[in-house]
């Protein structure tokens, strides 16, 4: 396990933040689920805290931001630009982690990314200068999180400050998976419209949490190249 610190997931009521909460909670980390409301915020975190026997807090977005060092967004897109406006001054100097996807239903098989190029990109706009903004998570299996499976595939990491990306690759490997530096955060178009394609293969071969691999790389684990 790395250092713990504490983590906000707003949308942590949702299937994949909820799935990260429980991974980080297990890790040792102090986590907060974020909602608009903060009931349900507590409620959300006492089932999740319960199902793997460890405190989980509950709060509401604004709150929950405040009290974390690390802010994790895992809001559907149509409520991403409200999200981010909540919880704007909350966030001052800190690492987001947006994970969100520009899914568009009822099409959500199909590439739609938004003007700005991307969910993180508008994220960046949005926020503070000071704000690290990282895009990650776009492409793991909230059902493999749930099951206690192996997550089976990489996560993409992105983002303009290294110290900021190589944080968030330290909280990957806590759930499991192989965190990969994926450079600038300009480059989270792509791993933010692979998402609808993985849809469509799951849907195609009737299976759930298709991922990626890059090949050529070091294991979870190895000291070799400094990827955890």
């Amino acid at each position: 396990m790395n250092t713990p610190t504490s983590i906000a997931i707003i949308g942590g009521s949702g299937d994949l933040g909820s799935g990260l909460a429980k991974r980080w909670a297990a890790a040792g980390h102090r986590v907060i689920v974020g909602s608009r409301s903060a009931e349900k915020a507590m409620r959300a975190a006492a089932e999740l805290g319960a199902s793997v026997g460890c405190a989980i807090e509950g709060m509401n977005n604004h709150s929950a931001a405040a009290a974390a060092d690390v802010v994790v967004l895992t809001v559907p897109f149509s409520s991403h630009a409200d999200t981010l406006a909540e919880i704007r001054d909350a966030v001052t100097g800190k690492i987001v982690v947006d994970a969100v996807v520009p899914l568009k239903p009822p099409k959500v098989a199909t590439v739609q990314l938004p003007p700005e190029g991307s969910a993180a990109e508008i994220a960046r706009a949005m926020l503070a200068e000071s704000v690290r903004v990282v895009s990650a998570f776009h492409n793991v299996g909230a059902s493999k999180l749930h099951a206690g499976e192996p997550v089976g595939c990489d996560v993409l990491v992105f983002g303009d400050d290294k110290d900021a990306r190589d944080a968030v690759i330290a909280l990957v490997a806590d759930i499991g998976a192989r965190g990969v530096d994926g450079g600038a955060l300009a480059n989270s178009a792509a791993a933010e419209a692979l998402t609808s394609v993985l849809i469509g293969i799951n849907r195609r071969y009737k299976v759930q949490g298709a991922g990626i691999r890059i090949t050529g790389l070091p294991e979870l684990g190895s000291a070799e190249g400094g990827i955890a």
